[in-house]
């Protein structure tokens, strides 16, 4: 079941992947297309994870993977392979078919956790068999280093989908880096035994036509859902997901959309803005002043829109009704602000209200969270911070504690 009506409710099951063998698949060149800026240490990266997925189970929140998610569900519908080995293949943008014969033959002959990682990591071209390269596109494809590129990305489980209330938006990833990700999301929601049955309301699919990522939405409370006009969501995206959210009768009457700056720092909003208790909120310096805010808001046939420009803050305590502090991460030094934003200082992941994971290299935004009466439990961070993504990006909540 899916019950995500906050960001700080207490925190009961959430979705992670452990990195693998795709982090030793970057190479500098291929950093730039797989959108990652240098190469982490893997062994190194995974005792991180391991140290994440400690501190999450000593809150008494269950962890799931997503690798033993997919398996669980391939297991329970053994009959929907081969149509989600070939969806893979088709959307690995493979030209020729004689290479997509060989792959799903590969694919299809290994034993299915082992189909599952390889997918993750990426097949190098050596690896697949052909007997016969007898077309120029053969030989071109041969000329790559991978058959299917590997998926680091996938690393960051808050993007493929989002958890809102009892449904989900999987996204409509914008680079083809990371579209194959949801791939996974779609049939673990579909077809795993935990939600099979009771197959939760999609609000966003992610063959609809514009750009809508995960870490664009956050959940202020059952009634608000805030997302961000970044560079890889779209408005029309915004507007869409807000009508079928609204559609679904849920209790949802209000959407925020907040217009972001495009750039890598800004990449999603919640790289810059999350919400660690009632009231208060990390943030990037950078959205701190003037905003400009579409309040989405239901009504008896659609929506209505109205463009807002305002404080941050002013727009939280309209919305939220009480009175808001914002903590700037890095402090009032504007290097130590850049620095540690980032480094995913304003991505924290609240395990209940006033409760917070972070990375414990951003020691200034640290202490003040712990200054604002926040409970701070640091996870050591030297390569998993390499991806430009912290604790709440790597996690996806499937459950949290309603909270009035």
């Amino acid at each position: 079941m899916i019950n995500v009506k906050s960001e700080i409710g207490k925190l009961k099951s959430v979705i992670l992947h452990r990195p693998g063998k795709e982090l030793e698949n970057l190479t500098p060149d291929l950093l730039e297309k797989l959108l990652f800026d240098d190469i982490p240490y893997l062994k190194v990266a995974q005792e991180e994870h391991d140290i994440f997925a400690e501190t999450l189970r000593k809150e008494g929140i269950e962890v799931l993977y997503l690798t033993d998610m997919i398996r669980e569900a391939l297991e329970a519908h053994p009959e929907v392979k081969g149509n989600f080995i070939n969806q893979f293949i088709e959307e690995s943008k493979i030209k020729s078919q004689t290479i997509k014969a060989a792959l799903f033959k590969f694919f299809n002959d290994l034993p299915l956790m082992d189909m599952i990682h390889k997918m993750i990591e990426g097949v190098r071209t050596h690896e697949v068999k052909l007997h016969n390269r007898s077309s120029i596109m053969d030989m071109l494809e041969d000329e790559y280093p991978f058959v299917t590129d590997p998926i680091p990305n996938i690393l960051f489980q808050r993007d493929p989908f989002a958890s809102v209330g009892h449904g989900v938006a999987i996204g409509k990833m914008l680079t083809q880096a990371r579209q194959r990700e949801t791939i996974f999301s779609e049939y673990i929601l579909t077809f795993h035994p935990r939600f099979h049955h009771q197959k939760p309301p999609f609000y966003y699919h992610r063959l609809n036509r514009y750009p809508l990522e995960g870490g664009d939405i956050l959940v202020l409370t059952k009634k608000i859902v805030a997302i961000g006009i970044s560079n890889r969501t779209d408005p029309r995206a915004i507007e869409y997901f807000a009508e079928k959210l609204f559609e679904a009768n849920t209790e949802f009457d209000t959407v925020l959309a907040f217009n972001i700056p495009k750039s890598r720092a800004f990449m999603h909003l919640d790289t810059v803005f999350t919400q660690v208790d009632k009231g208060i909120f990390t943030i990037h310096p950078g959205i701190e002043s003037k905003l400009t805010v579409f309040e989405i808001i239901k009504n008896e046939t659609r929506f209505t829109v109205s463009k807002v420009v305002e404080s941050l803050e002013a727009v939280l305590e309209k919305h939220l009704k009480t009175p808001i502090t914002l903590i700037r991460c890095g402090g009032e030094d504007i290097i130590t602000s850049i620095r540690e934003q980032w480094n995913d200082g304003a991505n924290t992941l609240a395990v209940a209200p006033g409760k917070v994971i972070v990375y414990d290299r951003n020691h200034v935004t640290n202490q003040m969270l712990r200054n604002a009466g926040v409970t701070v439990l640091e996870i050591e961070s030297s390569e998993l911070s390499r991806g430009r993504g912290g604790p709440r990006c790597m996690s996806m909540p499937l459950e949290r504690e309603d909270i009035e």
